[in-house]
């Protein structure tokens, strides 16, 4: 059966011009029953959108197999997934996006509070009476000729303590098929809002209205977009792309820029961050949450196989993690999602086997080689590159093309519960016991470094960034500044939301706050080699750090926090020679002055909002740095 033959209710109008009603309603994809004030307002602003976008049809979502499986067979045969073959990769599809359209618009992305200062000098910010008057009109029958679906959704589970919900409105089956996949999605949510509980309203559009007998676009999309964040109304409206960033509106949209305003309002955070437990041999657990910037090692810790025999890591996320001080004095975390929306190109069998094992199925791809044999490949996936593909844009490919087979932005879209490290109570609130912040830093910043407190830990994720391509030369270069791996994600004033920080941080317990670390996979030698094997390696680092919890080893105390002594770095089975460790752990006061100066620049561009405590630990940094020469 055609979702089309399945569709609810009619769609009210909105002066001339309205879009005919839709069949009448059927029991598959009906409004769910719902009584009260709550779901009185729920169905009326599902109208007052309808009224304004003008789709031919609404169709409630209620989150079934037989509904995903029947909207995957309509878009297959609208020419806009294909379907992989069932032997490699049973239940899995591939979409092909607009090359226009490839990626999270960030210079459209406005956070439109009241007052400008909220929104800070990180955000673009947009007045917002002044933004609606713009992109209502973009609305204004957008819908022509699609279907309208109404998306209940909930981040966390459905009820969970930690959990919010809310509901998206979308023309996009790619974005219902992919939310479905990324939150949990059904009338129970309704049954939620329906008995009064908070619910975030987000609106999507492609932007592509059909006239009766156009033919539709496999990628629907418009050159305009913007994706609009009003974080005092908790809205979210979307308008122009498809693209998962901006059109699975629970993701960074809601699960970040919206929660990190409701978790500055209500005393917790949402942060960008994976969530893992590591168990040492002695069966003994450790739950770490680690924020790092793209292309930084996030996922391969995530999905962390460590190389020291004994230990273990279970995944609980990926990506999003909400932290809530608990009444015991501790710092609980969830992964707020249920899927994983990953960067295909690099995740291969030698970097990251648990996420190709992942995606053994039931997986949508997006912007992916396909190969002749109906499987997919991207760049990185196997060291051996196949002779003939077909790239992300449906073009031939060979090695000799000179392009890449997959976009280097392209995705996988899979649930969370196949991933074969997955813990078994991973939606689930956990307490933490460490909190780690990287960055991509060729120099200066050491393979792992201890805060000293709070305060300092604060101070540390304050000051994350990335060094520019001139900078893997060996000079403090020009940084890209990624404070907490929050930049493109944090609703408001990040100056404001340093000082949130350090407020959560006065609510735990000083002997049951997680501990924060600061790593650096990536530091280079004089010779531009790397130093440090990284990947799987990587957990001789958790090792030693969760032996600084329970106190097994002592830390030497540098200029810039507390460092490892090499001896008490478990190196058994890999080749690090001393030399080697020595520049992992060199800091040269002169350089690290140099970055205080550029830490103390770009916290003025906060216009004296960074909150004092912050400016006391870079003044405390300078006068170790100034008496270690």
């Amino acid at each position: 059966m055609a979702l089309a033959d399945i569709f609810t209710r009619p769609v009210p109008t909105r002066g001339s011009g309205s879009a005919p009603a839709a069949p009448a309603a059927r029991a598959h994809g009906a409004r769910p029953a719902m009584t009260g004030a709550a779901a009185e307002a729920l169905v009326a602003w599902v109208d007052e959108i309808a009224a304004l976008t003008r789709p031919d049809r609404i169709h409630w979502v209620d989150g079934s197999a037989a509904e995903n499986d029947a909207l995957l067979r309509e878009m297959v045969d609208e020419g806009k997934l294909i379907k992989l073959n069932p032997e490699w990769r049973p239940g899995s599809y591939l979409a092909r996006s607009h090359p226009s359209d490839v990626a999270r618009t960030e210079g459209r992305t406005f956070i439109a509070s009241t007052r400008e200062e909220d929104a800070g000098p990180t955000n673009n910010w947009a007045a917002p009476d002044e933004i609606r008057a713009t992109i209502t009109p973009l609305f204004e029958g957008s819908m022509r000729g699609r279907t309208m679906y109404v998306v209940p959704f909930s981040m966390g589970a459905v009820g969970g303590p930690l959990s919010h919900i809310g509901v998206q409105l979308t023309d996009s089956a790619y974005a219902v098929a992919s939310i479905g996949i990324m939150t949990r999605v059904g009338t129970e949510v309704v049954e939620q809002i329906a008995a009064g509980k908070p619910w975030v309203k987000t609106v999507h559009s492609v932007g592509a209205p059909l006239a009766p007998g156009e033919a539709d676009q496999a990628w629907p999309c418009n050159d305009e977009k913007y994706i609009v964040h009003f974080p005092d109304t908790l809205e979210v409206w979307s308008f122009g792309s498809g693209y998962g960033g901006n059109a699975i509106l629970a993701k960074k949209c809601f699960a970040l820029r919206i929660a990190s305003v409701i978790g500055r309002d209500e005393g917790w955070l949402a942060e960008h961050m994976l969530l893992i437990r590591v168990i040492d041999p002695q069966g003994r657990a450790f739950h770490i949450a680690a924020a790092f910037p793209s292309a930084c090692g996030k996922t391969n810790l995530a999905m962390l196989r460590p190389t020291i025999p004994g230990w273990r890591v279970e995944t609980l996320g990926d990506d999003i993690a909400w932290l809530r001080p608990g009444d015991d004095g501790r710092l609980w975390a969830i992964n707020p999602e249920a899927g994983f929306f990953g960067v295909a190109p690099g995740t291969g069998q030698s970097t990251n086997v648990t996420a190709v094992e992942t995606l053994w199925g039931n997986t949508i791809f997006t912007n992916v080689a396909l190969r002749p044999d109906g499987d997919v490949w991207w760049e990185g996936l196997t060291d051996d590159v196949p002779d003939e593909l077909t790239d992300w844009q449906g073009r031939p490919w060979t090695p000799a093309s000179g392009t890449p087979a997959a976009h280097p932005n392209s995705r996988f879209t899979v649930s969370a519960g196949q991933c074969p490290q997955i813990a078994g109570d991973w939606d689930e609130a956990v307490p933490l016991d460490a909190i780690l912040f990287g960055g991509r830093r060729a120099t200066n910043v050491p393979l792992v470094v201890e805060a000293t407190d709070w305060t300092h830990g604060v101070f540390l994720g304050s000051t994350i960034s990335s060094e520019r391509t001139a900078a893997a030369e060996g000079t403090v270069g020009e940084l890209r500044r990624d404070p907490f791996a929050m930049l493109p994600f944090c609703g408001y004033n990040m100056a404001d939301y340093f000082g949130h920080w350090l407020k959560v941080g006065q609510s735990l317990r000083f002997d049951r706050a997680p501990r924060i670390f600061q790593v650096n996979w990536f530091r280079k030698g004089a010779d531009g080699r790397f130093l440090w094997p990284g990947f799987g390696d990587n957990a001789r680092v958790v090792e030693w750090i969760v032996r600084r919890l329970q106190g097994e080893v002592e830390a030497v105390p540098s200029a810039i926090g507390r460092l490892p002594r090499t001896a008490d770095l478990n190196l058994d089975g890999i080749d690090v020679p001393e030399a080697d460790l020595e520049e992992l752990f060199a800091i040269d006061p002169d350089t690290w002055l140099t970055e205080a100066d550029l830490t103390e620049e770009f916290y003025a561009t906060f216009d004296g909002r960074v909150p004092a405590a912050l400016g006391a630990e870079l003044a405390a940094l300078r006068y170790r740095l100034t008496h270690s020469r």
